[in-house]
């Protein structure tokens, strides 16, 4: 049974108190009010998986209310994601709840975080999977704007990532997305950019120079591409809903290390 069927049935562990278990409690339409369980934390997969989940969209949440609005765009990136999971109606009713959640005045953005992070054992590939996502979140309406980017610079501190750690993984979005470097929009690969713009792009992405050797070159590519393994992200607790965007994620960092590799031949 997946975490999710576990966490209808009320199987025994997800308990778990504090503000994650308000949020997963609030999903079956009650409140958890067990204190936090450390050894479940460390057997129980599945629970990382609804920490994951539940953390993944109330945090989407109180991200698109930074700027003091959720917009159009905002929203439809949210709806994109769960369509990318394929999400039942079941799960998209929570994932909407959970965003609602996150947008409340009073969301426990610190609690969840610190949670969070324990629940996934401070699993570097998992917190930067779950980072990547919210950069999504911020660039939905195709720029990041100072609260977004304080925001999100919040988080990435609480989750033990360098500001460095964060321009990386914003290039590997904005190389998604077709945005430049200031997260401004300009159509992606496909509608005009330069062939310089799109190199320097998946240097950034790669989180290299363009003056790196090629054996540089390739240990950064397979350094990305064993973080992003949907497999291996899986087995330390990412929802098997999110398989699809783990695995856009190699072929993003793929097709910027093939990108470079012809640029040399």
């Amino acid at each position: 049974m997946s975490w999710w069927g576990k966490l209808i049935g009320g199987a025994v562990g997800f308990s778990i108190g504090g503000p994650l278990g308000l949020l997963i409690g609030g999903i079956l339409g009650h409140k958890y009010v067990d204190k936090p369980n450390n050894e479940t934390f460390g057997q129980n997969n599945e629970l990382t998986q609804a920490a994951f989940f539940s953390a993944t969209f109330s945090i989407m949440g109180r991200i698109t209310k930074a700027d003091g609005r959720v917009s159009e765009d905002e929203i439809a990136m949210a709806r994109q994601i769960m369509e990318h999971m394929h999400l039942d109606a079941a799960q998209k009713k929570a994932a909407i709840h959970l965003f609602n959640e996150g947008k409340k005045a009073d969301f426990d953005l610190d609690g969840v975080l610190l949670q969070f992070k324990q629940a996934a054992h401070r699993r570097t590939t998992l917190l930067q999977m779950f980072l990547e996502i919210q950069l999504h979140a911020a660039y939905a309406d195709g720029k990041m704007d100072s609260a977004e980017q304080a925001i999100i610079n919040h988080i990435a501190g609480q989750l033990g990532f360098s500001l460095r750690h964060v321009e990386q993984l914003s290039a590997l979005v904005r190389f998604n997305l077709g945005l430049d470097a200031q997260g401004y929009y300009h159509g992606g690969a496909a509608s005009g950019k330069s062939s310089g713009d799109l190199l320097k792009e998946a240097y950034e992405l790669l989180g290299i120079p363009e003056s790196a050797d090629d054996a540089e070159v390739k240990k950064a590519y397979r350094r990305m591409m064993n973080q992003h393994h949907p497999d291996k992200l899986v087995s330390k607790g990412l929802p098997e809903e999110m398989i699809e965007l783990a695995t856009e994620k190699t072929q993003q960092i793929k097709a910027a290390y093939e990108l470079i590799k012809k640029s040399r031949k």
